[in-house]
């Protein structure tokens, strides 16, 4: 279960306020899609639920746990359970794709396996499985600065199911790929949300939203407009996109 009660965020000298007043509640194996024009807080959304930006006001529990209330508890399990996938994948590019997806980030991995670069075969044929699920088998022996902007995309996705991520945070994580390569992505996501529990939090084109979404938010002047079941949006809920 994870709670957010009055999330507020302001920026800049002159404080302008970003997101305002944002609560929910949010269960295991739910997908939800951020809808809302440039500017309406998405990013910054996923920014602050990823501990990559500072709250104003705002309450945080995860599974009982209260994140602000105890940062170095709550950010430990934030940074260890959950993944935060941003436009631009955070990979090391002197790194193959197999490797950036077996070393994985600093937080979960353990430091002799990061020093040594040296892992289990059962975690080797799980990183292969997770490329080969993305369509980048072939791509596996290739350093990710030698990848293209979608593949590298798929690569942190690939890092983050690896590494059993509870929670993943991605922003546009399909943007740059081809129709089908998008839609077997999310469709691997919908799948895990479904048999795991794994939960999803992202933004994605309408299109895509309305068809793998099992809840959208629609955000209008950093506030949830609408929060609803996945399904078409009707026109009135569109006119804020």
């Amino acid at each position: 279960m994870i709670t957010v009660e009055h999330l507020a965020k302001a920026v800049g000298e002159d404080k302008l306020p970003v997101l305002r007043d944002i609560s929910f509640q949010l269960e295991p194996g739910e997908l939800v899609v951020l809808l809302g024009a440039s500017g309406s807080g998405k990013s910054t959304l996923l920014r602050c639920l990823a501990l990559r930006e500072k709250w104003d006001k705002g309450n945080f529990r995860v599974d009982g746990v209260n994140v602000r209330g105890n940062m170095f508890t709550g950010r430990r399990k934030i940074r260890r359970e959950w993944a935060y996938l941003e436009q631009n994948a955070e990979l090391n590019p002197n790194r193959t794709a197999l490797k950036n997806v077996l070393i994985g980030q600093s937080s979960q991995t353990p430091l002799w396996r990061m020093v040594t670069g040296m892992v289990r075969s059962d975690d080797y044929m799980g990183a292969m499985d997770e490329l080969d699920l993305l369509g980048l088998l072939d791509k596996a022996k290739m350093k990710t600065s030698q990848l293209s902007g979608g593949e590298r995309q798929r690569v942190a996705i690939a890092r983050a199911l690896v590494h059993g991520a509870k929670v993943i945070l991605a922003d546009e994580p399909v943007t740059g790929l081809d129709p089908k390569t998008a839609e077997s992505v999310l469709e691997t996501l919908r799948k895990l949300c479904k048999e795991t529990g794994l939960t999803v939090v992202t933004v994605l084109p309408l299109e895509l939203a309305e068809r793998y979404a099992t809840r959208l938010w629609v955000l209008e002047d950093g506030k949830i407009k609408h929060d609803v079941k996945g399904r078409r949006l009707t026109s009135q809920e569109r006119i804020h996109l």
